[in-house]
């Protein structure tokens, strides 16, 4: 078999795929870089009036309105804490979409490879967005499927335009 790869990109997928690392309480979870558009500070959002608590707004952002979730709001039901290390996230949400994402402690990277992940044996239907775990020296730590984390509902209501079940 040939290798179609250049070499340059064969040694990076060697040493792994790079995930931004953030918190939820104390617990720890991680974004695969490839899903994230930009890491930016906390800015002001337009509400979104009638939609889930955890729908922190609108981000008006380089000419795109990009709905914004705090992920901490969604898994525990509170706020994410506002502090320096709280960071508002764009990630590739579903084909040609972007979603922004209220990340607390969102500072560091870590790089592994993806088959690191390991299924942790739960059927969590409530929250298909958690993703496979891994084992480290500082505990577990929890990959997020970002394609998956809006219900349906909610999907709809925040791209309004996007035929439903749109997907990557």
């Amino acid at each position: 078999m040939i290798d179609m790869q250049p070499r340059a990109a064969q040694a990076d997928h060697d040493k792994g795929s790079l995930y931004l690392l953030f918190h939820i309480d104390d617990q720890r979870f991680a974004l695969n870089v490839h899903e994230v558009v930009e890491v930016l500070p906390r800015l002001p959002l337009k509400p979104v009036l009638h939609a889930p608590a955890w729908v922190a707004g609108i981000l008006a952002h380089r000419g795109r309105l990009v709905p914004v979730v705090d992920l901490t709001a969604l898994c525990i039901g509170r706020p994410a804490v506002q502090r320096t290390s709280t960071r508002l996230v764009l990630v590739h949400y579903r084909a040609g979409l972007q979603l922004g994402l209220v990340l607390e402690h969102a500072t560091e990277t870590l790089r592994c490879h993806p088959g690191e992940f390991k299924p942790y044996g739960v059927h969590n239907a409530p929250a298909p967005y958690l993703g496979p775990v891994r084992q480290d020296d500082q505990g577990m730590l929890q990959r997020i499927e970002v394609g998956d984390l809006l219900p349906e509902a909610v999907h709809q209501l925040l791209y309004v335009d996007e035929p439903s079940g749109a997907s990557t």
